[in-house]
């Protein structure tokens, strides 16, 4: 299963970034790896030239939510992206909030998984668990 993901923004966590591909890969996931400072277009425009079932959008500085409020326009602008699996994890918010709180916010984006603060196996875990469900 092919994988887009990257950093959102302004967010330059290079470490985090590297070992949440090597998690995918790990798992067997094909990854196509943005980088850091991606910018929501260019997360898009690399699902539709990957083919990509997944995009998989990461912050650790806590801007993501500044970035992710156009996820359902953009989304909508690119075709054949309604099985188009979509997660964001990291550190979502500035300052402090409830992991509830963030995960409705960041559903009403458009995302289909939201891991505030998790840590990345479990992450992996839950998103493993959500494409059993859907299939």
């Amino acid at each position: 299963m092919k994988v887009v993901t990257g950093v959102v923004g302004n967010d330059i966590h290079v470490v985090a970034n590297r070992l949440m591909e090597l998690s995918l890969h790990a798992r067997g996931y094909e990854v196509f790896n943005l980088g850091v400072n991606t910018h929501l277009e260019e997360f898009f425009d690399a699902v539709v030239e990957t083919g990509a079932e997944i995009l998989l959008i990461s912050s650790l500085n806590g801007e993501a939510e500044g970035w992710s409020r156009e996820v359902r326009m953009l989304k909508a602008k690119y075709k054949d992206l309604d099985n188009l699996v979509m997660m964001i994890g990291g550190n979502l918010t500035v300052g402090a909030g409830k992991a509830d709180e963030i995960e409705k916010k960041y559903k009403k984006y458009g995302f289909d998984l939201v891991c505030h603060q998790v840590d990345l196996n479990t992450g992996l875990d839950s998103l493993e668990a959500f494409l059993a469900q859907r299939n």
